[in-house]
């Protein structure tokens, strides 16, 4: 059974698409997050110092022994910039892959079922979805207490109403297929049919969708570490960092490293996401040409 382009898919598409697009720009963000997974992994050989280490001059610029220069408290950026990845980015995965988690459970729930349970769990998400997801993040985040975990947390229960939508509307599509039915016929149980007949439908769009928000988690992350609901110093997370440099307009270096990782990195992953979308779901590309 085919899948028709549903509202959420079109949301999707209409997605502001990058300028910078094709083969070739394609090559340079997979390059980039390679030369960070590198980073991530080697971090403890390539900083030159420790990133939490205050021996060195407060407010240095960059020079040949400290290159992004040093912070208010004598810590070298550079380091802290390379341990900073390894925060950011893997809790930015983290927060993707929760969300998309808990999406897909209350999407294949709320379609499969359908009646009241699917009326309940839709009317939770509406009610997430009036709110913009950073001012319901910085208020979850606040309630619990800042810190990086308490942040992913957070993020995750205002995030999961875009997955849920996008599996229920696939499995509004599925639930009446003749292979369904025939399970259903045959005594299969819903645990069954959710998990093992429908849940591989639902794969692409969820995959898709997570690709496009790894760089928004990202941000997301970052900016509640900067508003200082996240990460706590002297946590080398980039929006902390960024944040810490607020004091200090004239060291310029403080803000714009850190900050500069945080762009390559997002605008990488939104790269390879658009490339997934055209590639996984060749109906959302034609709706984005055509939105």
């Amino acid at each position: 059974m085919t899948r028709t382009l549903t509202d959420t898919d079109a949301a999707v598409a209409r997605r502001p698409r990058l300028p910078i697009r094709g083969r070739a720009a394609e090559f340079v963000a997979v390059a980039v997050l390679l030369a960070w997974l590198v980073v991530i992994v080697a971090a403890p050989l390539l900083a030159p110092h420790d990133p939490l280490a205050q021996d060195a001059a407060p407010l240095s610029g960059p020079s040949a022994q400290y290159w992004f220069g040093t912070d208010a408290a004598g810590r070298d950026v550079f380091s802290r910039v390379l341990y900073g990845a390894r925060l950011s980015v893997p809790l930015g995965l983290v927060l993707v892959a929760a969300t998309a988690v808990v999406g897909t459970v209350v999407g294949l729930l709320a379609g499969f079922f359908g009646g009241w349970v699917d009326e309940v769990l839709m009317r939770v998400a509406d009610v997430v979805f009036a709110f913009p997801v950073i001012i319901l993040a910085m208020a979850v985040a606040a309630s619990l207490g800042p810190s990086l975990t308490n942040a992913v947390l957070a993020s995750v229960l205002v995030w999961w109403p875009a997955y849920a939508r996008t599996v229920r509307s696939v499995v509004l599509g599925l639930r009446e297929s003749e292979f369904v039915l025939a399970n259903r016929l045959a005594g299969v149980g819903s645990v069954r049919s959710m998990f093992v007949d429908l849940l591989p439908s639902v794969a692409g769009p969820v995959l898709v969708l997570g690709m496009l928000d790894v760089g928004a988690a990202i941000l997301l992350l970052s900016g509640l570490s900067f508003l200082g609901l996240g990460a706590r110093p002297p946590e080398p997370e980039w929006g902390a960092q960024v944040s810490e440099s607020l004091q200090y307009f004239d060291q310029w270096w403080l803000a714009v490293f850190p900050g500069l990782a945080i762009v390559t990195v997002v605008l990488a992953f939104n790269i390879i996401g658009d490339a997934l979308r055209d590639r996984l779901d060749p109906k959302l590309r034609q709706a984005g040409e055509h939105a």
